[in-house]
This record gives structure tokens, C-alpha cells and sequence, in this order.
């Protein structure tokens, strides 16, 4: 037997597990692609109107802080310019995910050590993980190729374009190796992971924020920091602007040392051990972990503290970039409809910010998935069973669940309106008006979140088997419909089975309290609907 026995059944094995999430990662990204790719078209449809986003994007710190350097005035480059990073954070996320997933958590369930007592290598698991993973970024880069040369877009940039976005995938992909070795746990792994992502996000934007501006005004070189994070490699492909193919190895490289090094780290540590060892705990817990709201806390607090910070430096930067919102649609009216579109209103700045805080809503919505989320992991994995042996109900250990990821989902809403209300209030000089304002505004998204979350609460009622899948593919219809929609012009039906589109637009619109308490409604239905449905089935063992 070698090290590598086995890895053809595993790989099975994990396409039989994954075969739905890999499905609607694949299928997804190509997807979200072409729908970015057609919205930019519309609102930069001639060489005037790439002109003008061009160069104010090449002068904008924020714009090249968070969408990266501008490569030229071609649809292709604008076209990357506004969805690269995006695309590229999602790859990234879900590949360290997916590795995580099929390596350290199966240690830290059992199902490596089942695995280990057949005839499996050493290096069999890992292997079988990563082999899949790649070959679903490349699959995804391929058919994200095919999208945006579907969409209009010259077939060299496309693939330089596509490359760049699954060379990302596959960069983490080796980060996630290592890290699935490290920690013991796989939310501990998938935290060292992110954090990774979030490092890689903060040296790509230093080196765009850093570049040097052509003479034109209509390109960015990027600084060097930029050249150590795998999120600035894409950028440095430079699709639609003199693509340096050279730059896609660079993923590889990254790749294959990450894979040497998690195969040394493997011989170096036990079965279910991690090379960081988890700092001793106290021998008794605290009394407030006694109770379900206590423990909801307790399993949440990291998660949402993580959210809090991202959510405020994103809202303070979007604040900021409100005062420059104006000169990026001086001259191109297509871009200023759209954003009305997305914000309603005349007051295009007060549009720009009711997007904004809809981006938010749709973006704290994933927080409120994955924490609702959770109650399915504890059922799998046995944690429900034993806290239901308590003198505890299934209606209340549910609805401290529920009650916990909403108060989150109104922290993070206030925090993101008070941050963008302030980074707006400090160019503009009143910080304190314009915080309390639009902190008001993002509140008035709530009843949206409700929705979403007796959505997910139906979902882990009902058909608890499909709820985590199912889940995540409404949002991602919410995501599609709520903020593309009105730019792709989809028929008034089709929008309305969003929440997000019932929210007033505040504050470029004036509230109206009967979409609001509609939808608070629906929420309620749909979560009694879900405690209903929970009470009444069985909880495996």
C-alpha cells in the first residue's frame, strides 16, 4: 500500500457528498459572471462613458482600493475592473471551504479515522480533496470563460480574465491545505483560511491604492505589495489591457508549495491533532452557558465579531466614496440610471447611499444563513440530541436560534448605516446628522432579513436534509434578483419574490410602513411554519 491508496474511491466519495454545492459553484460563477458582464455593459456602453469611469476610477483611492486598478477604457477592462474582486473573494472562500471540509472536519467527526482503518494512504484524503477542488475552479474558469465571451467580450481577455479569477481558487486552494493541518478544528481551519483572504485583500488594495496613474489617467500600475497577495495576481494578468499570461503560474506555484508543504506538516502530527495546540480551557464553564440563549452567544460571538469589522470598514469606506459618487456619474448617464434603478429616487447621492445599505442588507443576510445554519450542523452531528435530553423544547432551544442570528442581523445593520453615515458625515461635514440618518434607514431592511430568515427556518423544518443547500441558493436568488434586476430590466414579477424589493429605498425615497409589515408577516409564517415542522419530526441520532 502506498501513501496514495485509495484516492480514486475518495474522490468519488467526495463528488457523491458535494455534487450539489460543487454543482451550483461551477454553474454559479460562469452565471454571475455573464449577469455582471451584461449590467456593465448597459452602463458603460461607449467609448465616452469608459472614458470617464476610466479615469475616475484611476483617480478614486477608494475605487482602486476595493475594485482594484483599472487596466484601460475597453467594455473588457471595465468589465474586470467591477466584478474581479468579487468573483475572486467568492472562489477563494468556497475553495477553502471545500477543502476544509473533506480534511480536517472529517477528523474532527470521526470519518478519517473509519477511512484510515480500510485500505487508504496517508495522503489519500488530502489528496482526493484537492484534486476535486481544482477541478472545479478549473471547470468554473472555463465556463466563466465561455460567459463573458457569450457576453461580447474579446475571447483573448476573456480567458486571461477567467484564468485570473480560478487561479485565485486554486492558489487558496494550497492555503487551505496547510491550514486544514494546523488547526484542530474545522472552523479553526476555516478561520486561519479567511484570514489569509483578508490579509491577501488588504495587500492587494495597499498595492492599487499605492500604483502609479498613467499618463492618461486612464490606467494604474499597482505598487508591490500587490505582487504578494494571490487576490493581486489577477489584477497583474491585466485582461482586456495587454494580458501577461506569465502571471497565471503564479497560482500553480503557490499551489504545489502549499500541497509539499501540507504533505511534511501530515507526517508530523496524529490523526485528529493539529500542529497549533488549542490553548487549555477553564475546567468549569461559566453559569450563563447553562441556558440555550447563553450558549447561542457563546457559539456566535466570534463570527459576529468578525462581521462587525468587516461591515464597519466596508460601510466607513462606502460613506467616503459617497462624496466622489458624483463626479463618477457627472458624464455618463447610463450610470446614473442604473443607480437610481437599484436606489429609486432623483437625488442620485441619496441613491448611491439606498444602494449601498441594500448591498449591506443583501450582504448581512449571509451572516443570518450562517447562523441559522449552525442548528443543522449541531443536528448532524449530535449536539442537538444531547442538548434536547435537557429540560429543554425543541421550540425553545429553536427559537434562541433564531433570536440570537436576528439581534446579530440588527447589529450589523445599525452598524453598517451608523459607518456609512459617518464616512459620508465626516467629507461632508456633519457626521452626527447623516450617522443617526441612514442608521435609521438600514433598520428599515430588517423586515427583509426576517424573511430570510424563515426562509432557512422553514427549510431546516421541513426538509432539514436539503436546508443548507437550499438556503444559500435562495439568497443567491434574493442576491441575483434584488440588485441586477432592475438593471437587466426582469419583469416586475420576477422581482417581487425577492424581500429585498418590497424595502423602501431610504433614505432616497420616504418610508412606507405597509411593504415593511407585509413582510414582517410573511417572516412570521414562514418561521412558525419552520418551529411547527422541527416539533414534529424526528432528530437523527
Amino acid at each position: 500500500m502506498t501513501a496514495l491508496t485509495g484516492t480514486r474511491r475518495l474522490v468519488r466519495l467526495v463528488l457523491r457528498r458535494d455534487r450539489i454545492r460543487l454543482g451550483i459553484w461551477v454553474l454559479g460563477t460562469p452565471l454571475l459572471g455573464y449577469a455582471l458582464a451584461g449590467s456593465v455593459a448597459g452602463i458603460y456602453p461607449d467609448e465616452a462613458a469608459r472614458q470617464g469611469y476610466a479615469a475616475t476610477s484611476a483617480s478614486s483611492l477608494v475605487a482602486r482600493a476595493f475594485n482594484g486598478p483599472i487596466a484601460g477604457t475597453d467594455l473588457g477592462a471595465v468589465v474586470v475592473a467591477e466584478t474581479y474582486v468579487t468573483l475572486a473573494l467568492i472562489v477563494a472562500l468556497l475553495s477553502t471551504f471545500a477543502v476544509t471540509r473533506h480534511t480536517r472536519q472529517n477528523e474532527e467527526t470521526g470519518r478519517a479515522e473509519l477511512l484510515g482503518a480500510s485500505v487508504v494512504g496517508r495522503y489519500a484524503p488530502l489528496t482526493a480533496a484537492l484534486l476535486v477542488v481544482v477541478a472545479a475552479n478549473v471547470l468554473a474558469a472555463a465556463l466563466l470563460m465561455l460567459a463573458l465571451a457569450a457576453a461580447g467580450l474579446p475571447l483573448a481577455g476573456s480567458v486571461a480574465a477567467a484564468g485570473a479569477v480560478g487561479g485565485v481558487g486554486v492558489a487558496f486552494t494550497g492555503v487551505a491545505s496547510v491550514t486544514a493541518q494546523l488547526s484542530v478544528t474545522s472552523r479553526g481551519a476555516n478561520a486561519l483560511a479567511a484570514a489569509v483572504v483578508g490579509l491577501s485583500f488588504v495587500l492587494r488594495a495597499a498595492g492599487d491604492v499605492l500604483g502609479d496613474t498613467s499618463a492618461d489617467g486612464t490606467r494604474v500600475q499597482s505598487a508591490w505589495p500587490s505582487w504578494l497577495s494571490p487576490l493581486g495576481w489577477g489584477n497583474q494578468v491585466r485582461a482586456f489591457g495587454g494580458e501577461r499570461w506569465w502571471v497565471l503560474a503564479l497560482p500553480v506555484v503557490l499551489l504545489l508549495a502549499g500541497v509539499a508543504l501540507a504533505y511534511a506538516l501530515a507526517e508530523r502530527r496524529d490523526q485528529g491533532a493539529g500542529l497549533v495546540v488549542p490553548r487549555p480551557r477553564p475546567a468549569t464553564g461559566a453559569s450563563w452557558l447553562l441556558s440555550p440563549a447563553g450558549l447561542a452567544w457563546r457559539m456566535q460571538r466570534g463570527t459576529l465579531l468578525g462581521w462587525a469589522v468587516g461591515v464597519a470598514v466596508l460601510g466607513l469606506s462606502m460613506g467616503v466614496a459617497g462624496d466622489e459618487f458624483n463626479a463618477m456619474i457627472d458624464e455618463n448617464p447610463a450610470a446614473a440610471e442604473a443607480i437610481n434603478a437599484m436606489g429609486g429616487g432623483s437625488n442620485l447621492v441619496d441613491a448611491y447611499l439606498a444602494a449601498m445599505l441594500g448591498l449591506f442588507a443583501l450582504t448581512i443576510g449571509a451572516y443570518v444563513v450562517q447562523a441559522l445554519l449552525r442548528v443543522r450542523g449541531d443536528e448532524a452531528d449530535g449536539v442537538l440530541e444531547a442538548a434536547l435530553a435537557t429540560a429543554v423544547s425543541r421550540t425553545r432551544w429553536l427559537g434562541t436560534q433564531v433570536l440570537a442570528a436576528t439581534l446579530g442581523a440588527v447589529a450589523l445593520l445599525l452598524l453598517a448605516g451608523l459607518t456609512t453615515g459617518l464616512g459620508y458625515g465626516l467629507v461632508t461635514g456633519d457626521p452626527l446628522g447623516q450617522a443617526i440618518e441612514l442608521g435609521g434607514a438600514a433598520l428599515l431592511r430588517l423586515p427583509a432579513l426576517l424573511v430570510v430568515a424563515g426562509v432557512v427556518t422553514a427549510l431546516f423544518g421541513l426538509v432539514p436534509r436539503w436546508s443548507v443547500v437550499l438556503s444559500w441558493t435562495a439568497l443567491l436568488v434574493f442576491l441575483l434578483l434584488g440588485q441586477l434586476g432592475a438593471v437587466l430590466d426582469l419583469p416586475q414579477a420576477a422581482l417581487n419574490l425577492s424581500p429585498y424589493t418590497h424595502v423602501p429605498s431610504v433614505p432616497a425615497v420616504d418610508p412606507v410602513v405597509l411593504p415593511l409589515v407585509v413582510l414582517a408577516g410573511v417572516a412570521a409564517a414562514l418561521l412558525a411554519t419552520g418551529v411547527a415542522a422541527f416539533r414534529h419530526r424526528d432528530v437523527p441520532s
